[in-house]
């Protein structure tokens, strides 16, 4: 990336990972770039930036929109909800979240977008809202079964997976739970191999990445069941996971020594044997 940056607000539309707000962890400084990037030509590009600097938001895309939600900051109170327009290069402002959070989660269905959890700012919660990009307005649907936060949410199957995360007692956790919104009911999935929280988390055809520092956990649907995939060059926390044109970026996040990075890693998709 041109600039170092963990816990940003990342989305994919059309090919290109778009990447919003952050915050330069040795100095807390949140940020308010936006750049993105194109994995065919391998370049970035500096776009509008939002229009507050924050950290620690969720970010989705539905069509030709991103959409940047919660996050905190001494000028954002963590209820800001954003959008960007790809064709018309614009932000724009949308009904607040109901409630402030931050290390939330984020996964778009149909024309709903579904922010998970998060802290209230200060606890874990298991408030799930629900917004409806066509009519501007949030609601409240099923909570979380347990109170979360640095989780992580992927579309998966026509379901919405919520991925480990911290429950509020500080547990990091890796249990998975799957919400089906024609029932508006959370179920228990399939747990990862280990705790995982402030990770990055893709979809792949019928499998779901999900990378933390040296751990790269990979569920397959077909036999229902996590493995081990290779790890980072670069351990890396807070970071921004995507799939595009076959391959799978990891994106910025910050080192275990706790110092913000602009590296970019790629692994190739395709048929791979499970490492157990």
């Amino acid at each position: 990336m041109p600039h170092r940056r963990s816990y940003t607000a990342a989305a994919e539309i059309d090919g290109k990972i778009y990447v919003a707000a952050g915050m330069v962890g040795n100095t807390g400084r949140p940020l308010a770039l936006f750049e993105r990037f194109d994995p065919i030509r391998g370049t970035w590009t500096s776009l509008k930036p939002l229009p507050l600097a924050f950290s620690a938001a969720a970010g989705t895309a539905v069509g030709d929109r991103m959409y940047v939600v919660g996050g905190n900051s001494s000028v954002a109170d963590g209820r800001q909800a954003l959008a960007y327009d790809v064709r018309r290069r614009e932000w724009s402002r949308l009904a607040p979240l109901p409630a402030p959070r931050t290390n939330l989660a984020l996964a778009p269905l149909g024309h709903t977008i579904y922010a998970l959890g998060g802290l209230d700012p200060l606890h874990a919660s298991r408030t799930v809202f629900a917004y409806d990009v066509r009519a501007n307005r949030w609601r409240s649907v099923a909570p979380l079964p347990t109170a979360l936060q640095a989780l992580a949410a992927v579309t998966f199957h026509g379901e919405i997976w919520a991925l480990g995360g911290r429950n509020r007692d500080g547990a990091v956790v890796r249990k998975v739970w799957i919400y089906d919104p024609s029932a508006n009911r959370w179920r228990l999935g399939p747990a990862m191999p280990a705790p995982m929280e402030t990770f990055g988390a893709a979809v792949v055809g019928r499998r779901i990445y999900a990378v933390l520092e040296s751990k790269t956990f990979v569920y397959d649907a077909r036999t229902h069941r996590w493995s081990r995939g290779p790890a980072l060059e670069v351990p890396r926390h807070a970071l921004a996971l995507f799939a595009a044109n076959g391959r799978l970026y990891a994106i910025g996040g910050c080192t275990v020594d706790l110092v913000d990075s602009s590296v970019v890693e790629s692994l190739t998709l395709g048929p791979r044997r499970a490492r157990s």
